[in-house]
């Protein structure tokens, strides 16, 4: 095994322990704060990787599906996208003020909004790929590789069962060819993101 990832790990776990000892509140501990708690640190890592944009963490998701999915309704859209169906509204008109996204009402429903990508949202979605996939990377990066594959394995599958009690379920939508599903570039990794370095592994000789 390797001395040094064993041992960086064992100081994680260290700091963790020592770090809850502290802690008096029981609320500390319970899954829910602690997934509040990543929820808010995921948005800051996103607009601060992103800032470059403008754009938030839903608006991405939105651009995204309308991408995927051209000419989708609001409805469909907050769908897709688990969002609540109330505030979606907010969401489009904000990237169409900023002529991200073209509406279109067709003649057999005037109340029905169509969602499409202008040329400038094209652009601006394939811009953000690397940024936003380094985003994802920052949000992860204490974890060594076997603890990410576990973590990211629970993360969906708890949001997969307990999808029908969200306020927003998703509802997937199989329409349109899929985009930004996997890293840019052919080797599968952000080129502005450096490998990992791994130490050799150190032999300790017993006698």
């Amino acid at each position: 095994m390797d001395t040094y990832s064993n041992n960086r790990d064992n100081d994680n776990d260290n700091e963790l322990t020592s770090a809850n000892t502290n802690n008096e509140l029981a609320v500390y501990d319970m899954p829910g704060h602690l997934v509040r708690r990543l929820n808010q640190i995921a948005v800051s890592i996103f607009l601060d990787g992103t800032r470059a944009f403008g754009i938030t963490p839903v608006q991405f998701s939105a651009l995204t599906a309308i991408g995927s999915v051209p000419g989708i309704d609001q409805r469909r859209l907050s769908r897709v996208i688990a969002f609540d169906r109330s505030t979606i509204g907010d969401v489009v008109q904000r990237l169409e003020k900023r002529g991200l996204v073209i509406s279109e009402k067709r003649a057999a429903d005037r109340r029905t909004k169509h969602l499409f990508l202008s040329a400038e949202g094209i652009d601006t979605l394939s811009a953000m790929q690397g940024a936003v996939w380094k985003t994802n990377d920052d949000l992860l990066k204490s974890l060594s590789e076997g603890e990410r594959t576990i973590f990211m394995f629970l993360l969906k599958k708890l949001v997969h069962l307990n999808n029908e009690m969200s306020r927003a379920p998703l509802v997937p939508d199989d329409q349109g060819p899929a985009i930004l599903v996997q890293k840019p570039h052919t080797d599968g990794r952000d080129p502005t993101i450096p490998p990992r370095r791994e130490r050799p592994i150190q032999s300790h000789h017993h006698s």
